[in-house]
């Protein structure tokens, strides 16, 4: 299965394998979409504000499964901007290690001007892949239709959303009317009332997480 992780890692990437935002905020992001990913399978839920494993059963998705184990081993509960801090990098690397492992990118280490070290994760052949192509259609769709969205797609443009990145996604469609239909989305019915709510506090703390990390980079 394709997760909300490995759709805003793609969405976040060019082509050519550079990130469109600063590896910080993309990693708040990434830890966002993993823990966006368990509360929709039902794993973890938010009390207190806090992140709390209700299923350990694993997911079967490698990337998600050991965000779950890192939960679960935790002496206490923590915030989700907390485990966004924590686990950036680790998370960020994960789910690229994933997507180069089924073919979607490939990893390409290289030295800017000789010296320091850089990686790149372009496409195979240069081209987008299908699986951001149809995240990409599942945003546009949503974003510039007035219907019902299901809830992997609203879930994904929370995401999009909280990381500021629905500009750079859709770049054609004006900013009041992303901003505006981004807000019908996320108050309207998409998921159960407990989910949402969720979601929601992860949104917050994605968008305040990423403004910290861009602030500082």
């Amino acid at each position: 299965m394709t997760t909300l992780a490995d759709e805003l890692v793609l969405l976040c990437y060019s082509d050519e394998g550079r990130p469109s935002v600063t590896h910080p905020v993309l990693g708040y992001g990434v830890t966002g979409a993993l823990l966006t990913e368990l509360v929709l399978a039902g794993r973890v839920d938010l009390v207190d504000k806090k992140v709390v494993v209700t299923d350990p059963t694993p997911t079967g998705e490698p990337a998600v499964d050991a965000l779950l184990a890192r939960l679960a081993e935790a002496d206490k509960p923590r915030k989700p901007q907390q485990w966004m801090h924590k686990l950036y990098k680790e998370s960020t690397t994960r789910v690229l290690d994933g997507l180069v492992e089924r073919g979607v990118v490939r990893r390409e280490e290289a030295k800017v001007l000789l010296v320091f070290p850089t990686t790149r994760y372009p496409t195979p052949d240069g081209r987008q892949p299908a699986l951001e192509a149809d995240a990409r259609a599942r945003l546009r769709a949503a974003l510039e239709g007035d219907g019902p969205v299901d809830e992997r797609t609203a879930a994904l443009c929370a995401l999009v959303g909280a990381a500021r990145q629905e500009r750079k996604v859709l770049p054609d469609v004006p900013k009041d009317r992303l901003k505006a239909r981004l807000k019908e989305i996320s108050q309207g019915a998409w998921a159960p009332e407990a989910v949402r709510k969720a979601v929601d506090e992860i949104q917050v703390a994605l968008t305040a997480g990423a403004a910290v990390a861009a602030a500082g980079a």
